[in-house]
């Protein structure tokens, strides 16, 4: 899956297929908070969402501290 073709809001599965993990290691970054390396993210009702762009956040940050 490439970057164009995800939504601009992203679910659990979108981010787990396009990193090649499980869906359940995309819930424990998840519910982790931003400083400890989670996604940030927001709940619409019991589920949580994914902005694609803190998405993409997220990766370059992870990518600068190797």
């Amino acid at each position: 899956m490439s970057e164009q073709k995800l939504p601009q809001i992203l679910t659990a599965q979108h981010i787990a297929k396009y990193l090649g993990i499980s869906r359940r290691r995309v819930y424990e970054l998840l519910q982790m908070s931003e400083e400890a390396g989670g996604i940030k993210c927001f709940q619409i009702g019991l589920s949580k969402r994914v902005d694609k762009d803190d998405f993409f956040r997220w990766i370059e940050r992870k990518k600068e501290n190797r």
